[in-house]
């Protein structure tokens, strides 16, 4: 079994005994953030725990796991503890947001048969989708500055809360309190392996028997520089994704889906769900390595 580094709190309130009945869901968080925050992570999901047990996932260096061996986040070692998750439950639901979310496609490319479906919010993989202008200029920009070894992260010698206030104040968003682990949590993402230009494999997502759902928002009342740079890029992508493996993609208001739109998200994760939940006349797929 696929060894797990990472901490993960389970949140079930189920009547006693149901929650261990439906395959529970796990979930894996973007940058700045970890499983349970309220802020950029899922904290506004709690409510989904009273039909089956939610798996919120701290990634390496974030929340309440250990931080890596090299100090550095990497979207490839997510990947692993996915898996190992995965291994240990039996199969769940996976959910991943922005590096998480490329996380998440990675795992399920690796191990489609322990994934009972897929749900990726606003997906930072941008390499698959590169044959879409607004995508493949961002690329070239990204790629650009980080051959000028300005892109790996943050700028040599800024501090966590300079990321945090650039990375939200300085983009027209509110900034959040700096706490232990919000600091923590920018230390990280300063450091973390760019994720996209992730080599993500859609064919084994393509031919997988399970659903698939991607969400972005809409971002048309994002601050203008947010959504050039960021917003235009992450839907002009998750379109091209949707139509390469055939996922229903949902556009809800807003520029943070779980967020800003929580009621919204909540319904299409617990209908996604149960469609894939629902018992099928054919046999269904074996477990593959």
């Amino acid at each position: 079994m696929t060894e797990v580094h990472v901490h993960v709190t389970t949140w079930d309130d189920t009547a006693a005994g149901h929650g261990r009945a439906v395959p529970p869901a796990l979930f894996v968080h973007g940058v700045l953030s970890w499983g349970t925050d309220d802020r950029y992570g899922f904290g506004a999901q709690r409510p989904l725990a009273g039909n089956r047990r939610l798996l919120m996932m701290d990634r390496r260096g974030f929340g309440a796991s250990p931080g890596t061996a090299t100090g550095r986040s990497d979207y490839e070692a997510d990947a692993d503890d996915i898996t190992g998750l995965l291994e240990r439950h039996g199969g769940a639901h996976l959910v991943g947001h922005s590096y998480g979310g490329v996380a998440a496609m990675l795992a399920a490319a690796r191990r489609p048969g322990l994934v009972r479906s897929l749900a990726l919010i606003q997906p930072g993989a941008m390499r698959p989708a590169e044959r879409h202008p607004v995508v493949a200029e961002m690329l070239e920009r990204a790629r650009a500055a980080r051959a000028a070894g300005d892109a790996d992260g943050a700028p040599p010698g800024m501090a966590p809360e300079e990321f945090v206030r650039a990375s939200t104040e300085g983009l027209g968003l509110p900034m959040p309190e700096m706490t232990p682990e919000r600091l923590r949590a920018a230390r990280t993402s300063m450091r973390e392996r760019p994720c996209w230009d992730a080599d993500v494999p859609l064919e084994p997502l393509a031919t997988a028997p399970w659903p698939t759902l991607i969400i972005t928002g809409t971002w048309e009342d994002a601050p203008e520089l947010y959504r050039r740079y960021a917003g235009e890029p992450l839907m002009a992508a998750a379109g091209v994704i949707a139509e390469e493996i055939g996922a229903e993609h949902l556009r809800v208001p807003g520029f943070y889906p779980q967020v800003d739109q929580p009621a919204l998200v909540n319904e299409a994760l617990s209908a996604l769900w149960a469609e894939a939940d629902r018992p099928r006349s054919r046999t269904p797929s074996p477990v593959r390595p």
